[in-house]
């Protein structure tokens, strides 16, 4: 009798171990701005990625080599998508398109989500998404700043912002 209730008791703690660890899962997502854009194209709508601003979408993807993504979201424009490219080819992801026209809401469905993820953003939005996903303001990126990847942490409702300036130099 005693050795069932001793059963019934390790079959409670595991399970609510196992919850817990579910809940208080750790997660990352990193937010870029697109990389370079090339202004003497003649599409000015949609501008398409520089010389420079591709070699920085290739540095992205080896900084995340060893990163284990599992999904990556980009804003349905050529630079965006062209940054997020070689880190999907190299994941063997689809590039997933969001809008960001209200980034509160897809802040708490990357949150909701719980996976790592790369998102590709611009100079009005990353650090806006950023702020909702800590909780706190965000602002705009300079238009000449393209080194930043926003680092978020997060573990069950915890959340912790790193901000990392890439060491990328150009080779134009």
């Amino acid at each position: 009798m005693t050795r069932n209730y001793i059963l019934i008791y390790l079959a409670i703690i595991g399970t609510t171990s196992t919850t817990l660890a579910q809940s208080n899962e750790l997660f990352t997502i990193y937010l870029v701005r697109h990389s370079e854009k090339d202004h003497s194209s003649p599409n000015q709508s949609d501008l398409p990625l520089s010389q420079c601003g591709e070699q920085r979408s290739y540095a992205l993807s080896n900084f995340l080599s060893d990163v284990q993504l599992e999904a990556i979201y980009s804003t349905d424009y050529t630079r965006t998508l062209s940054t997020a490219h070689p880190t999907a080819t190299s994941k063997s992801l689809e590039i997933q398109t969001y809008h960001p026209s209200n980034l509160e809401e897809f802040a708490r469905t990357l949150l909701n989500n719980q996976q790592n993820a790369l998102v590709v953003g611009h100079s009005n939005t990353t650090g806006y998404l950023a702020g909702f996903l800590i909780g706190e303001e965000g602002e705009d990126i300079s238009l000449d700043t393209y080194d930043r990847i926003y680092q978020v942490d997060v573990s069950g409702t915890s959340t912790k912002l790193h901000l990392i300036h890439s060491s990328f130099e150009c080779d134009e």
